[in-house]
């Protein structure tokens, strides 16, 4: 379910569950496809047959393709109704505490922390957790903050 709000009443929101997001899987292709556009190339992500060997028994994807995913994932859990422009502000924590194998699963579970009124939009912290199917261990660990303006 996605939770729906103007940009006033996200400033005015604290301590807000959002929920979580559907699954999606995490493909072969999807981390090929990121090895290539990053130069990242290591046997753990692209090399089935090593990394069937290596630690994890299979290749897993990167920790920056799965950070990757938020955005898109992070509209499934909030929308702004007014908003006219959001930008990605940055992090303030970030931890990649468990791999994600190829062919599994992940979604996000998401809590709005607070929003502040910030050079005529709102700045707003949600922290975030990337979960992998049948791991008891999140993948991903991030506080992200968001800065978002309103059409009026």
């Amino acid at each position: 379910m996605t939770v729906r709000m103007t940009v006033a009443e996200l400033e005015q929101a604290r301590d807000l569950d959002l929920g979580a997001t559907d699954w999606v899987v995490v493909t072969q292709e999807q981390v090929d496809l990121f090895a290539e556009a990053t130069g990242d190339h290591q046997w753990i992500h692209v090399d089935r047959e090593r990394a069937a060997q290596g630690p994890f028994g299979g290749t897993i994807a990167h920790g920056y393709l799965t950070l990757s995913k938020l955005p898109a994932l992070m509209a499934q859990l909030l929308q702004i109704t007014d908003s006219a422009m959001g930008v990605n502000y940055g992090l303030d924590r970030l931890r990649m505490t468990a791999p994600v194998p190829v062919g599994s699963k992940i979604r996000v579970r998401g809590r709005l922390l607070d929003a502040t009124g910030k050079s005529g939009g709102v700045l707003y912290r949600v922290e975030m957790d990337v979960e992998v199917e049948g791991n008891d261990r999140p993948a991903l660990v991030a506080t992200g903050l968001y800065l978002v303006y309103s059409r009026s």
